[in-house]
């Protein structure tokens, strides 16, 4: 077999790089079919290449006998709680073979951490184990799961016995902003360990107090003897800031929050407000419905696979220090 050799990435590489992506997404959708189907056109995915190679942008791509046999981009974003970070996003990388991922990120990465940028997130396939295990083998672990399920044919919820899930009134505004502080400060203990600190409850009520009307959110509460102890919020994946793109299923639904107290876990609260939140999807329509959830994040990486979710990508990750 001829060598494999590994440059920088230039602007000339760009067709090979949609040829490429265009065939990684291919073999994807084989797999999970409620991906996009436009982007295994090349001109699709060219454009979505296209859009990762910023000023700051920088990259690799493997060639065997003058042939590209696979590229990467690392594209930083300017936010600075990823830390002086750079992203492979999830069109900004595809081979033909999983181990030259271990070759381009090895020629990448020197560049990015001479730089300064030594916080390094990868998007990548959850349908390719060999493409994962890759990336893997450089010192990344996994941080987050974006995944996608079905809408139901007939309705899911099974509310435990002494629960109401109801819609909210401004009333509860106050348990509202309650339960949007649990999720972050639960993700600060082990073993998420989320270094993220969360917003005050003022900041949060305000938001809520602004936003409550807001016909783009359906949001349902769960209540015990007349108390709020859970919520969930369905929306369009459009509202989404992580399942975009290659990475985002047409006119799909999104649970994009869901939290219980604690001292409320374990009775099947979070279960029936995920259903919730799925009965809702099939009624306004959607024919697939996203999450995402961290993936040290015990309850989430638990309750979310049991209402049949299914991983579409892995968000990895590895500190430089």
């Amino acid at each position: 077999m001829t060598r494999l050799e590994v440059h920088p990435y230039a602007p000339e590489h760009l067709d090979d790089a949609a040829r490429l992506l265009a065939g990684r997404h291919a073999a994807q959708r084989a797999v999970e079919p409620s991906l996009p189907a436009a982007y295994e056109q090349v001109a699709v995915a060219r454009e979505a290449v296209a859009a990762l190679a910023t000023a700051d942008a920088s990259g690799a791509v493997a060639t065997r006998g003058g042939a590209v046999v696979g590229f990467m981009l690392g594209t930083p974003r300017a936010d600075d709680t990823w830390g002086p970070n750079v992203w492979v996003e999830p069109a900004g990388h595809a081979v033909e073979e999983a181990e030259a991922v271990r070759d381009l990120y090895a020629l990448a990465a020197g560049r990015w951490v001479e730089e300064g940028r030594t916080s390094h997130y990868a998007v990548a396939p959850a349908s390719d184990a060999a493409l994962v295990d890759a990336w893997f083998r450089v010192g990344f672990g996994q941080q987050h799961v974006h995944a996608v399920r079905e809408a139901p044919p007939a309705p899911l919820t099974r509310v435990p016995a002494g629960v109401e899930i109801r819609r909210p009134t401004r009333a509860d505004i106050d348990a509202l902003a309650e339960l949007e502080l649990e999720l972050p400060a639960h993700q600060r203990l082990s073993p998420v360990f989320s270094p993220l600190p969360p917003p005050s409850f003022e900041e949060t009520r305000a938001e809520w107090e602004e936003d409550f009307d807001n016909p783009a959110y359906s949001t349902f509460v769960a209540v015990v003897a007349g108390r709020v102890v859970g919520s969930a919020i369905g929306c369009s994946v459009t509202a989404s800031r992580m399942h975009t793109g290659i990475a985002r299923p047409d006119d799909a639904g999104f649970l994009g929050f869901a939290a219980v107290l604690e001292d409320a876990r374990g009775s099947g609260i979070g279960r029936a407000l995920g259903t919730t939140i799925l009965d809702w999807a099939a009624a306004e329509g959607h024919s697939v419905v996203v999450t995402d959830w961290r993936a040290t994040n015990l309850l989430s990486s638990r309750t979310w696979p049991r209402l049949g979710w299914r991983p579409t990508f892995y968000r990895l990750f590895r500190a430089i220090t």
